[in-house]
């Protein structure tokens, strides 16, 4: 019997569209060889191949904020997404046959050599396992012949047929199944379960603390005392919640943290404006400390920035409102995590940000963008981490009210609860080793 190779990294391998990709690619960055690749955007990437990622960005980017346009952006944006819409689940049966999607990218290989530059020369200069955290270079790394082992980390809590290569049933791609939903969807498309393997979405390591959990578990402590202050559900829940992150503190004097994160594309960003206007009363009086998540777009920056001058909360800035920007993707992540670590509410829409609900975080969901958000809205509002926004005019109002039912603290701990965490930690096992072993069992969704 052959001895069994043990790698100490991965050529781990994103594509820098909006910040799914990347952020899943991130909790990984320390067990990538030479750092974590763009595929759009690599030194020594042929201009062929940079302008075709550059113009699906632009489209990208051009569809998610299409359905800003009063009245006619929904019917439009709804007749784009269609493009990649994920089929109903129900009823069971055969989804196997390729997608229009998907014929178009394999045209791109056959007709184009579209990334075989990245796959025969880039990745080929140290034999190693490759991961990427988007389908496409997975599927090229199959279609050019590449030798070791070839996974593909999945962003949503459901995909679409073109996350499954042409011949599934003949493909050596393992896929790493952030969700139960998603194991069963990959069999659905004709994946083999062998090659199937639910390991939860990577979470970053410094907001978790190991495999005991040893940093989050503090952390949930003390926002669930905040986010109860009246104690209303954890009067109720007090043994089982000491069963899981031991005994509270008594009380937390300091103001709810509520942050709200647009996404790349920068869509919904005007919403912060409104979001702002309403909780400024709550900030002034030192009850509320609101971050707005700009990410690595300096424009969105410079909007949130003038969103809070302009009612006149500038004073604030740095206290009771921050904005968290980096141009560099990779510092934004790390700042974003280490403001996690603060935060008490998560208001995004319902991205692979939805898996954060994880890291025992409430999500107040935006309005979705796109098929795949519809389905992690679903996920959410199954695990009972997430809640649909309410007018954000009034976010004052509702949200102190969810703050004295304890409802905001029961999504927390229900997100810790039934939420998958230790992703990041399954996923380098299995790349280290080419057995995967996930001996630790996994969260019910």
């Amino acid at each position: 019997m052959a001895k069994q190779k043990i790698y100490n990294d991965a050529w781990i391998v994103s594509v820098s569209m909006g910040y799914g990709h990347d952020r899943a690619a991130y909790p990984l960055k320390d067990f990538a060889h030479e750092g974590i690749v763009a595929a759009n955007d690599y030194e020594g990437i042929p201009i062929s191949d940079r302008n075709l990622w550059s113009n699906s960005r632009k489209l990208y980017e051009k569809i998610s904020r299409i359905r800003e346009i009063p009245l006619v952006g929904v019917p439009i944006f709804e007749i784009m997404d269609h493009w990649q819409e994920i089929p109903e689940f129900y009823p069971e049966r055969d989804l196997s046959e390729p997608s229009t999607q998907l014929k178009t990218i394999y045209s791109m290989f056959e007709k184009k050599n579209f990334l075989k530059h990245l796959i025969t020369k880039k990745l080929a200069e140290k034999d190693l396992p490759m991961v990427t955290t988007y389908f496409i270079p997975a599927q090229a790394a199959e279609y050019y012949g590449y030798k070791n082992d070839i996974s593909v980390i999945l962003t949503d809590t459901d995909i679409s047929r073109a996350w499954v290569p042409m011949e599934p049933k003949k493909s050596k791609i393992k896929f790493y199944a952030p969700s139960r939903r998603v194991a069963e969807r990959l069999k659905r498309y004709g994946v083999i379960p062998e090659n199937i393997f639910l390991t939860g979405f990577p979470l970053p390591k410094e907001n978790i603390g190991g495999m005991k959990y040893s940093v989050l578990k503090k952390d949930i402590a003390k926002r669930l005392v905040r986010l109860d202050p009246n104690r209303n559900y954890i009067d109720r829940m007090e043994d089982s919640i000491g069963d899981h992150l031991g005994e509270l503190p008594k009380k937390d004097d300091k103001p709810v943290t509520v942050m709200f994160a647009v996404g790349g594309a920068g869509a919904q960003r005007r919403m912060a404006r409104t979001i702002v206007g309403s909780l400024q009363g709550l900030i002034r009086a030192g009850k509320v400390r609101l971050l707005l998540s700009a990410g690595s777009r300096g424009e969105v920056a410079r909007y949130f920035k003038a969103a809070v001058k302009k009612i006149n909360l500038e004073g604030e800035l740095g206290k009771g409102v921050d904005v968290i920007f980096d141009r560099d993707k990779m510092k934004y992540f790390e700042l974003f995590n280490k403001a996690l670590r603060e935060t008490d509410v998560l208001w995004t829409k319902p991205s692979e940000l939805s898996f954060y609900t994880g890291l025992g975080m409430p999500i107040i969901m935006a309005d979705p963008i796109g098929s795949q958000e519809d389905f992690n809205r679903e996920w959410l509002l199954n695990a009972g981490s997430g809640i649909d926004q309410r007018d954000p005019r009034y976010a004052d109002e509702w949200l102190i009210d969810w703050l004295e039912s304890g409802w905001l603290a029961r999504a927390a701990m229900n997100g810790f609860l039934h939420a998958p965490k230790r992703g990041a930690y399954r996923i380098e096992a299995c790349v280290a080793n080419d057995a995967c072993i996930l001996p630790e069992p996994i969260e019910p969704i």
